[in-house]
């Protein structure tokens, strides 16, 4: 039986835009990034950010990692900057922290992008919103657990952003997707655990992917992967052979 595909455009969209010095984000914005960062809907949930009329503020120099009084950071760890511009391939070092109470220090490897199809969605029934306003986006990604904490069972913290700068929380499923097994961590992800996994995020307007972003909370400077989104392959069409 085909799965439905909520609705999720709706609602203005989340800007990826950096944080200006000696600046404090407002207590709404803040909610809303966080939010949507760690909710999880059942079935198939596309909640997806349209370019609403957010406001856009000047890039921040700022390159301290991120602020916690709740996560230890392990001997021999170094936390990547905030702010750091990372490409496909490389590998960030941040702080999570799923709730107040579970925390921990995550490598974080986004290995590549590319584009997907309409047709990778066969079985599932996208109204026309989708259909005709919506590009599909694939990143491979590695998680590994290099600290203390046990976060699983959350959404992988990783957001795509496209051309207008809005971020995009990657599709949750709860059934199997052969094109990008995109899955929330493993229920138990504890120290010393790994796991390589693939996002889908669908960009709206015809939108594309320009990066993968690391954003915890507003009033962290995102980092950012970018490199060659690679474009879309059709599936070879299956020649019929006749017996003579």
């Amino acid at each position: 039986m085909p799965r439905r595909v909520p609705r999720s455009f709706a609602g203005p969209g989340v800007h990826n835009v950096r944080v200006p010095a000696l600046s404090r984000p407002t207590p709404t914005r803040l909610r809303a990034t966080r939010a949507a960062a760690l909710v999880a809907v059942a079935g198939l949930a596309l909640a997806g950010c349209s370019g609403g009329d957010a406001s856009k503020a000047s890039p921040s120099a700022s390159g301290s990692p991120s602020p916690t009084t709740t996560v230890s950071i392990p001997a021999g760890q170094q936390l990547t900057a905030q702010g750091s511009d990372l490409k496909f391939g490389d590998t960030a070092t941040v702080v999570f922290e799923a709730t107040k109470s579970a925390g921990t220090v995550l490598k974080l490897t986004v290995k590549d992008a590319r584009e997907g199809l309409l047709d990778d969605f066969k079985g599932f029934i996208l109204d026309d919103k989708y259909k005709k306003q919506a590009n599909y986006y694939y990143a491979d990604v590695t998680v590994e657990n290099v600290g203390e904490g046990d976060v699983g069972g959350v959404p992988v913290p990783l957001w795509g952003v496209n051309a207008d700068n809005t971020l995009l929380p990657a599709v949750n499923f709860t059934t199997k997707f052969p094109k990008c097994a995109s899955a929330p961590l493993p229920a138990k992800f504890g120290p010393g655990d790994k796991v390589d996994t693939c996002l889908v995020y669908l960009s709206p307007n015809n939108g594309t992917l320009d990066s993968v972003s690391y954003r915890p909370s507003q009033e962290f400077n995102p980092i950012q992967w970018t490199g060659t989104v690679e474009p879309a392959k059709a599936e070879p069409t299956k020649k019929s052979t006749k017996k003579s």
